[in-house]
């Protein structure tokens, strides 16, 4: 298995169907959230668990890595603890909601407790890039509501 780093793009609901399993699970800090209104980017740092090894070699692991979004007109959230900078919360996944006119939409950031948080672009454009080598972690993430679903149907 290579340890090289990752580097993803995304341009289309589908792209980002692949960031969003990449980064499933990823340890966020609210201090890392970061939107620059001029420059139209949102940008964080994520923890990200490997899941890619997990599946290959059984073994836990996360690795530093950074997001970006383009185009980006607006951000709002909901439930996001902005003010408590150092919690850390988990990023469940990302979805494109497309909007009237393509190839705008809605990027929502799923977090942990039903949070969100939702970046209004005029079109997908995103990249994820990992920062660093893996380092050992103790657990694995694991989902038990979900669990629960699954078990309920």
């Amino acid at each position: 298995m290579s340890d090289a780093p990752l580097r993803l793009l995304a341009r289309d609901a589908e792209d980002l169907s692949v960031l969003s399993v990449h980064l499933q699970d990823a340890e966020l800090k609210v201090a890392d959230l970061i939107y620059l209104p001029r420059e139209r980017r949102f940008a964080f740092a994520v923890d990200r668990f490997d899941w890619e090894r997990r599946t290959l070699e059984n073994k836990n692991c996360r690795r530093r890595a950074a997001v970006h979004f383009d185009d980006v007109v607006k951000v709002s959230s909901k439930g996001v603890p902005l003010e408590e900078k150092d919690k850390v919360v988990n990023l469940l996944a990302l979805a494109f909601q497309p909007g009237e006119e393509a190839p705008g939409g809605s990027v929502v950031l799923l977090l942990e407790g039903g949070a969100s948080i939702k970046l209004e672009v005029e079109c997908l454009e995103a990249a994820l890039k990992d920062l660093g080598p893996t380092w050992d972690c103790t657990c694995c993430p694991s989902h038990p509501e979900a669990e629960a679903e699954t078990e309920d149907a």
